[in-house]
């Protein structure tokens, strides 16, 4: 008989950063990896109210130094790091010969420069617990590119690259690295989106239907756990099928 698989999900004794821990998604993260036995430690913009047992980190992710400060805090609090889930992301939204330098660095910075800032503070702390798991939030539109998107577009497309790098670059240090593409995900920030592009989106996912928040959390406990010990340098589309739709 094969053995139960439950203990596999387990994240006992492990440390996590999450990085945008309030919002819809990283919240439904740090939820899912506080169930499975974790420290949780979320890094996130000022005032901004955590879920209950989580441990915040006061940072704003355009400034290197506070980066740089909140991880000597997090360093100060723990010494062990397993787990980094970079949730943090922004949309400033503009056709390319519209988009402002403003709009372009500042969605490059959030979603892409800070994940490789913080990487490179982790790092080291991840290797000395010789283990552990990163997984970066990008995007199917960091796949296919989209209308109005170049800058989203691409610091998702470029968590991809990054990640892929630092899987062949951490592997030995028995580190992984893997990214998830979501489709459609049912949060604050697409429910702004014009409702003809938010039913289109729904068109073209063979589900039928958004994604929730919990679908990419628990694809991130997965992607987290020894169920996925041997996968690294991979993107999970967490996306009902919208891409090959």
């Amino acid at each position: 008989m094969a053995p139960a698989l439950t203990p596999y999900l387990r994240l006992d004794g492990q440390t996590a950063l999450v990085t945008g821990g309030a919002g819809a998604i990283g919240r439904a993260t740090v939820e899912v990896l506080l169930g499975q036995g974790a420290q949780v430690f979320s890094l996130d913009l000022p005032g901004k109210q955590v879920a209950e047992g989580c441990r915040p980190l006061s940072c704003d992710l355009m400034d290197q130094g506070k980066i740089d400060l909140s991880l000597r805090e997090l360093g100060d609090a723990t010494k062990q790091l397993d787990l980094f889930v970079h949730c943090a992301g922004i949309t400033h939204d503009s056709v390319l010969w519209k988009m402002s330098d403003l709009e372009w660095d500042r969605v490059l910075q959030i979603n892409l420069g800070s994940a490789f800032q913080i990487m490179r503070g982790i790092i080291p702390m991840m290797r000395r617990a010789g283990r552990g798991s990163v997984v970066l939030i990008s995007s199917i539109n960091g796949e296919r590119g989209k209308f109005g998107q170049a800058n989203y577009a691409a610091s998702k497309s470029g968590l991809i690259a990054l990640g892929r790098t630092m899987a062949r670059e951490l592997g030995r240090f028995q580190i992984r690295v893997n990214s998830i593409s979501p489709g459609l995900i049912d949060t604050p920030m697409t429910r702004d989106m014009p409702p003809e592009d938010y039913q289109k989106a729904i068109d073209e996912s063979p589900l039928g239907r958004a994604g929730r928040p919990e679908d990419i959390a628990r694809s991130v406990l997965f992607l987290c756990s020894e169920m996925s010990s041997h996968i690294t340098g991979q993107v999970l589309r967490v996306d009902g099928g919208q891409l090959i739709a």
